[in-house]
């Protein structure tokens, strides 16, 4: 058991993990509906959901008792803003060369904020949270608050005390990599399960849309990310962007969740040597503010909508939109209109 396990951790991750999405595929067009195959994928999933806010809360919590100020975070949280913000022009622009429609189906009834205060109280008080129940319900505004005010109130501890958080950061790392090790038989199970339940009609019915969405994400992760990158590091962006994107990128497609790929960013980090002081807080605050696919969605969806029930979208009504989708994306979810409802939608 021990060799065979050995041989298993020699192949490359990404080369099991696409064997896995073949094997998932075929799996879900030729025997749908096996529950054990689909509960590899929701097991995957459950387990990087349920580790990240612990590994967040103690990372942040060890970085800061630890940390060297650099200003960087300045830097970084300009760039989630500024990708968000292009993200959401990309997908208007893609919306007025690729015009869609949709078919409507029966209203779902929601709750929708009142005004601009109502959205500042909800997000306000997702930063104040119970952080007993900002861990437990995932809410990482409340858990990076929480975890920030610990760890600056811990600089004045001793070393041996800093050292208990970093001694569990680092055991929570670990785990999470013994999770990401499992990779490749969640994505088996979450490619299973779509292709099993939504069959290959999908592609049909909804085929331009899919195509605008994921043609837009990939414009964002080959063209304008990169240019971003080059804007700052002023070399080659490639070689970086690819990297993130064999690493990061399948499991963030696949799990369709920033929550759930917060562990896999971390590990990616830990790989390219970066420090662990930053990337322990601006990945969990990347994932929190940096939604450049929700932008995409909400940007494409909401002009697919527009064209359905013929209403005409100027420039500046265009201009508006982007930067209300960069807004809306960055909301926490947690608030007005829950997952479960935008799927519905």
């Amino acid at each position: 058991m021990k060799e065979l396990l050995r041989k298993y951790n020699d192949i490359s991750l990404i080369k099991r993990i696409v064997v896995g999405l073949v094997i998932g595929a075929a799996l879900g067009v030729f025997f749908p509906g096996i529950e054990l195959i689909t509960l590899l994928g929701s097991l995957f999933v459950s387990a990087l959901k349920a580790v990240a806010p612990i590994l967040v809360f103690f990372l942040v919590i060890s970085a800061l008792a630890n940390a060297r100020s650099d200003g960087s975070m300045k830097t970084v949280v300009v760039l989630y803003v500024i990708s968000t913000l292009v993200a959401a022009l990309v997908a208007v622009a893609a919306s007025f060369l690729f015009p869609l429609t949709l078919t409507l189906t029966e209203a779902v009834d929601q709750s929708s904020p009142s005004g601009i205060g109502e959205v500042l109280t909800t997000v306000i008080m997702n930063v104040v949270d119970n952080p007993v129940n900002a861990l437990m319900s995932a809410n990482y505004v409340g858990i990076l608050a929480w975890a920030a005010v610990l760890g600056i109130a811990l600089r004045i501890a001793s070393e041996s005390t800093k050292g208990v958080f970093t001694s569990i950061s680092d055991a929570v790392s670990q785990v999470v990599r013994w999770v990401i090790g499992f990779a490749p038989f969640g994505i088996l199970g979450l490619v299973y399960t779509s292709v099993s339940t939504s069959g290959l009609e999908i592609f049909t019915e909804y085929g331009q849309l899919l195509l605008v969405l994921v043609g837009c994400m990939i414009f964002i992760a080959l063209v304008t990310n990169p240019l971003i990158v080059f804007l700052g590091i002023r070399k080659n962006p490639y070689p970086l962007v690819l990297r993130c994107l064999k690493d990061s990128g399948i499991t963030a497609f696949f799990t369709r969740s920033s929550a759930a790929n917060i562990p896999v960013n971390m590990e990616l980090c830990r790989k390219l040597g970066l420090d662990k002081d930053n990337y322990s807080v601006s990945i969990p605050l990347g994932a929190t503010i940096n939604m450049a696919g929700a932008a995409v969605t909400i940007a494409v969806m909401t002009m697919a909508a527009a064209n359905t029930l013929d209403i005409a979208v100027d420039l500046p009504t265009a201009v508006i939109l982007c930067v209300l989708a960069a807004v809306s994306a960055w909301v926490p979810r947690r608030s007005f209109l829950t997952r479960r409802h935008y799927e519905r939608t």
